[in-house]
């Protein structure tokens, strides 16, 4: 009975809360099921200050789900360009097909059905049911792990099914009976603004009262976690080559980071190499013969991070005298250096081509 009057409570004043300080944001203005899922997309990975361009881009050239399921990929991840984790811009396009082929061009709104789309989890789920259509899912993401971890003292790790299980079950138990979107938003805010991962607002904190971390003086200890991601190292050496007005890309077509996105030609290597020992490896000699005239320059290096890889890239300017027959391999499109900017590049090139400009 205790806990039940504590979980009131709570969700009580998170209610209380948000709506005083809940945040002023475009997709909050509408209950439509796609701009929701589009917002949530976005803004995986993504802070809010950073995501909120892209969604107006997004709306204002795909207002609804068929202008989106008709567009060509390369537009949408070109519109994508900058944001990363590019598999999103692909499931969300895919997505966007199967509601046109298996919904009649309707967003569907059975949390099953919603969960069946290409790129959606649990997560994104439980936020487009209960905002666009008041369903009692909870959502349960960094900031909810961390919110529900130190309210409870939770202590199951929450990379752990045991963890896993004990959050959903406290979440759901936190659901306002007609108001699951109001309170999924609020609670979010609430881990996004005041139970932040550092320098959470303790003092001020509406649910200090409740909290057991605050309690026990070890708010820092939670959420727990199991163990720590191993972060791969991968050595890139990019060539911009540059033939009078022409330059050359490649697009990525195999199952890996940047899939479908172009970039310069490129050798990774096991390890980091300079330019004397890179011009000897076998993958050099077949993009430039020992008999073609170059004219070489170190331009830049970039360290790169991804959530699981580390990148370090190596970008090298080459250029070649028009008249000379560049034996580019097929895989190769030459294009005009002027269009660069056309093509649909990771984050990482268009670093670079910042950098040129």
């Amino acid at each position: 009975m205790e806990q039940a009057r504590n979980q009131i409570d709570i969700t009580t004043r998170l209610l209380n809360w948000y709506n005083i300080n809940k945040r002023d944001l475009p997709w909050r203005e509408s209950t439509d099921p796609y701009r929701i899922w589009l917002s949530e997309v976005i803004l995986q990975q993504t802070r809010i200050i950073q995501g909120w361009d892209y969604y107006l881009r997004f709306t204002d050239r795909f207002p609804d789900v068929q202008s989106l399921a008709k567009a060509e990929e390369e537009e949408v991840l070109k519109l994508w360009q900058g944001l990363g984790y590019y598999t999103r811009a692909r499931n969300l396009h895919a997505a966007a097909k199967q509601i046109m082929s298996q919904f009649k061009g309707v967003f569907p709104s059975e949390y099953s059905d919603i969960l069946s789309l290409k790129g959606v989890g649990t997560y994104t789920a439980a936020a487009i049911s209960s905002i666009a259509f008041n369903a009692p899912y909870a959502v349960i993401d960094g900031n909810v792990n961390r919110v529900i971890t130190r309210l409870f003292a939770v202590k199951d790790p929450i990379d752990t099914a045991a963890g896993k299980k004990n959050i959903s079950e406290i979440a759901h138990a936190l659901l306002p009976y007609g108001q699951s979107g109001k309170y999924n938003q609020a609670i979010m805010d609430f881990g996004s603004l005041v139970c932040t991962p550092v320098g959470p607002k303790c003092a001020d904190c509406p649910l200090q009262v409740n909290c057991r971390a605050f309690e026990e003086k070890n708010v820092f200890t939670y959420p727990v976690t199991r163990r720590k991601p191993v972060v791969r190292k991968r050595y890139f050496s990019y060539f911009h080559i540059i033939q009078g007005n022409k330059t050359f890309l490649q697009k990525r077509n195999a199952d890996d980071i940047w899939r479908n996105l172009y970039e310069f030609p490129l050798i990774e290597t096991p390890e980091a190499i300079d330019f004397p020992e890179i011009s000897q490896t076998e993958n050099f000699l077949h993009l430039f013969p020992n008999n073609m005239k170059l004219s070489v320059d170190h331009f830049l290096t970039l360290k790169h991070q991804l959530t699981h890889q580390t990148i370090h890239a190596t970008f090298y300017r080459v250029e070649i005298e028009e008249g000379i027959a560049f034996n580019q391999p097929q895989k190769f499109t030459c294009i005009d250096r002027n269009n660069l900017a056309d093509y649909p590049v990771s984050r990482l090139i268009d670093k670079y081509l910042e950098k040129i400009r």
